[in-house]
């Protein structure tokens, strides 16, 4: 025979697991100290700054229209 589950449990065991991940998600997110956002920042905009960088311009060729 199969195992009776009470649905309103299992529904509440699924969410307060859905609700640690969750958790442990924000503790990652924004428990971390200020000094380590602003490292974390900085390295962001330095990855971006070096791709904006390494951006070839554009130049209209025969089939593009210019902006002018």
């Amino acid at each position: 025979m199969a195992e009776i589950v009470n649905l309103n449990r299992a529904r509440k065991a699924r969410d307060r697991e859905a609700e640690k991940a969750q958790a442990a998600a924000n503790r990652v997110a924004f428990g971390r100290d200020k000094a380590a956002r602003a490292r974390d920042r900085e390295e962001s905009e330095k990855r971006a700054a070096l791709l904006d960088g390494a951006r070839r311009e554009e130049t209209p060729g025969p089939g593009k229209p210019s902006d002018g």
